[in-house]
């Protein structure tokens, strides 16, 4: 019991700062604390960043499809296919990949199914399989609440929060005292012993994946604490939703909002005997508005929305950054909305890609594999620490022994 005191506690060492003591101890015991739990959130993490790409391996019969000569089928063929068979044209995903298959969705027997559809041939390959999405969805499970419910949230959240605060402790430890130590904090000696390569892996690369690891867990936080979601938005420029509901009373915060809905029931009602314009003509105004080749998904007009609704996902950025924007139109094909997302102030952007920002799919495969190489060293962290303690508390141990 003694020598297990005397590995989580030391004296504060000559020379050394009081803030540096301090954050040897914090770091220490908050890391022993946590090690298992963020040794979890980094590996399920790792594994979904993965989620897209393994699904449409896993559906690759499906997913994948020649082109060869053949003239795509456009939207409105595809409908009238769809009817033939009484399939309910609702929705339509279009890749940006002549090599993709489409994703058609549809009404079906009162059912709402959605399938991959070759637009070549005009044949409804199948709905995904469920095995992979099971799988994934497992994972998330496991990466939201240890597959505890509620309780195993706020495990999962404070055990995040303690991570953070290992983040910026470890960064002070790292800080080098002289700048002709700062070479040694940011290399890995391989010919060492191993426990100065364990020293070294820990302190070096926790410097070079602290600002992603730190800004993962903060977005992970996002979705986990209320406060932190207030937090982020009103230091992007936002509002908190208490100071909303302070300065404002009645239904002045959701003005837009009524006028929006009451404008659609309007539409509901005065087009409710007119014909729909046709799905090409929808994709032809959306595109002379939205001028860029993107992925593409178009919603039908339905009971709980009036409109037609298009969705490009533009890539026209310095960073290749995944970035939607959206336009509306009525049933006939007039114009109504247009959001670009450029347009939209700092703290809505923030809000629209929390979760690809804190899952990596921003930007694609290449913010994938950075978010799966950062993740793993995420979970490394954890362990080279466990090491580094049970190197010290070892060695307490075998002095006593010899003593003893």
């Amino acid at each position: 019991m003694k020598s297990l005191f005397k590995s989580l506690y030391r004296k504060r060492r000559k020379n050394e700062s009081l803030i540096k003591y301090l954050m040897w101890i914090v770091h220490l015991w908050l890391g022993l604390l946590s090690s298992s739990v963020v040794f979890v959130m980094c590996i399920t993490g790792c594994l979904y960043a993965f989620k897209n790409q393994i699904i449409d391996l896993y559906n690759k019969d499906m997913v994948y499809i020649t082109a060869g000569s053949q003239v795509s089928q456009t939207p409105d063929q595809i409908q009238t296919g769809l009817l033939k068979n009484g399939k309910e044209l609702t929705g339509l995903l279009i890749p940006d990949s002549k090599n993709r298959s489409y994703v058609v969705s549809y009404r079906e027997n009162q059912l709402d199914k959605s399938s991959y559809y070759n637009q070549y041939t005009g044949k409804i390959l199948g709905q995904a399989e469920t095995g992979a999405n099971q799988f994934f969805e497992v994972v998330l499970d496991i990466h939201r609440n240890l597959m505890m419910g509620n309780a195993g949230r706020q495990i999962v959240g404070a055990s995040v929060l303690i991570f953070c605060l290992l983040l910026i402790s470890g960064l002070i430890l790292w800080l080098p005292k002289k700048l002709k130590f700062l070479k040694q904090g940011l290399t890995v000696k391989l010919k060492a012993k191993f426990q100065r390569v364990n020293y070294d892996l820990h302190n070096t690369l926790g410097f070079y994946t602290f600002l992603m690891l730190f800004f993962i867990a903060v977005t992970g936080l996002y979705v986990t604490y209320p406060w932190v979601k207030n937090g982020l938005i009103v230091s992007l420029g936002g509002s908190s939703i208490d100071r909303i509901a302070e300065e404002k009373s009645g239904d002045d915060p959701f003005g837009g909002l009524l006028k929006d809905m009451l404008q659609k029931q309007d539409e509901k009602k005065n087009l409710k005997n007119t014909a729909s314009a046709s799905i090409d003509k929808i994709l032809e105004l959306s595109n002379k508005q939205l001028p860029y080749t993107a992925v593409t998904s178009i919603e039908l007009p339905n009971k709980e929305n009036p409109r037609y609704v298009v969705i490009k996902t533009n890539t026209q950025n310095f960073l290749g950054m995944m970035l939607p924007d959206e336009i509306t139109f009525d049933k006939t094909g007039v114009f109504k909305t247009k959001e670009l997302f450029s347009d939209k102030p700092l703290n809505k952007q923030f809000t629209a890609l929390a979760k690809p920002l804190h899952t990596g799919e921003i930007m694609g495969l290449p913010s994938v594999i950075l978010y799966f190489i950062v993740s793993l060293i995420g979970c490394s962290l954890p362990v080279t620490g466990f090491l580094i303690w049970w190197h010290r508390f070892k060695k307490g141990s075998g002095k006593m022994g010899a003593g003893s």
